[in-house]
């Protein structure tokens, strides 16, 4: 892997995570009312996601970029 294709996908892996990131902060703000309908043991799920679940995403999103990102990493430094 050269120093192009290094970059090109850390750019597609972060993009790919700020979107993720965006639909979550801003549908589950935008879709409350649609979503109060559906419960997450007993709670409704735009309150889950307000609460709990949107920040529980975002440590995924970070935990994801992490281990991919020294995948990558790794990768570069063995073909170099």
């Amino acid at each position: 892997m050269d120093d192009r294709t290094h970059w090109d996908k850390t750019r597609r892996l972060t993009a790919i995570l700020l979107l993720a990131w965006l639909l979550t902060g801003f549908g589950a703000v935008f879709f409350a009312r649609e979503l109060t309908g559906l419960t997450i043991l007993g709670w409704p799920l735009s309150f889950y996601l307000a609460a709990q679940g949107a920040s529980l995403l975002y440590l995924a999103l970070i935990g994801i970029y992490a281990w991919r990102m020294r995948r990558l990493d790794r990768q570069l430094r063995e073909r170099a």
